[in-house]
């Protein structure tokens, strides 16, 4: 099995930035592709960001693209999402996930999640 951990949310102004990790323990992340989704009270989990196992390809979703940027670090075994640029609507728990086959924007098809972190953008 692989175990997820994110760190790094908290409370920051509209405009101001957050880094998010990701740390795993169990088994090492080259093989796996690695996403960051995120869930606000009441609403559905979706889909934030996504890297292939290398680092070569990564994806983001139309309301975070041009701020947020995924990256990872397979010798640390820990996945990172720069947020710039932070808005109110970001606010939402920051859920880290795993997947064996390849990047998917769905979170039924993730296999492994952490616990998540808690990202608050006040206007």
């Amino acid at each position: 099995q692989v175990q997820l951990a994110e760190s790094g949310g908290g409370l920051v102004l509209a405009g101001g930035s957050l880094r998010l990790s990701c740390a795993a323990s169990g088994r090492t992340l080259s093989s796996y592709a690695m996403g960051w989704f995120r869930q606000a009270p009441g609403k559905e989990r979706e889909f934030v960001a996504a890297i292939t196992g290398k680092g070569s390809i990564t994806s983001y979703a139309d309301s975070v693209k041009g701020r947020f940027t995924i990256s990872r670090d397979n010798v640390k075994n820990t996945v990172y999402l720069q947020m710039n640029s932070l808005k109110s609507e970001d606010t939402a728990i920051y859920y880290c996930a795993a997947n064996r086959g390849g990047t998917t924007t769905s979170g039924a098809r993730v296999d492994y999640w952490g616990q998540g972190t808690q990202v608050t953008v006040s206007s």
